[in-house]
């Protein structure tokens, strides 16, 4: 995660999930083949929607739905075979039809990579059609959302994320 000043609302952490490095996710060096962190990344928000809604497909049914406008990440080291991974997520941004995900992967405190989702709601039924993120929602992601405090150049904030119908960004 990014060392910056931050701010959280109720006191709460990021969320957290572990998952131990099977066999066939490692390529031929031995380490954690480079694709096999988005797929990480895609778990802990699937985690996510099961802890807080029950499953992602509740938020389907309520005729939402997710894609991913923009993803990214940074690789510090590799993770191998067996090792157990500590995965975290903490909503950088809720936009009006957009959030935006911070995730860490680490081992032992080791952070290995650290990666950034943008996702977009869409109507589920319509997954070109943006959808407003509905209030309950924002209410059950609230908790792990962040607040970054530092300024933002005018030039990273227009240059980071896609565009949206507020602000410029996701």
């Amino acid at each position: 995660m990014q060392e910056a000043a931050k701010h959280t609302g109720p006191a709460m952490h990021p969320f957290v999930h572990r998952l131990r490095v099977r066999y066939n996710e490692c390529d031929a060096q031995g380490q954690v083949f480079n694709a096999n962190y988005f797929v990480y990344f895609d778990i802990i928000l699937t985690e996510l929607w099961r802890e807080t809604l029950g499953s992602y497909q509740a938020l389907t049914a309520d005729g939402l739905d997710l894609v991913v406008a923009e993803t990214g990440a940074r690789f510090r080291a590799p993770a191998r075979f067996d090792d157990e991974l500590e995965i975290t997520l903490e909503v950088e941004r809720l936009g009006n039809t957009s959030m935006v995900s911070e995730i860490g992967i680490a081992r032992d405190g080791d952070v290995l990579a650290e990666g950034r989702i943008v996702h977009v709601f869409v109507h589920a039924d319509r997954l070109g059609e943006k959808a407003p993120i509905p209030d309950h929602v924002r209410r059950i992601l609230q908790p792990y959302v962040v607040e970054d405090l530092r300024p933002q150049p005018y030039c990273a904030s227009r240059t980071q994320g896609a565009q949206t119908e507020d602000d410029g960004r996701a």
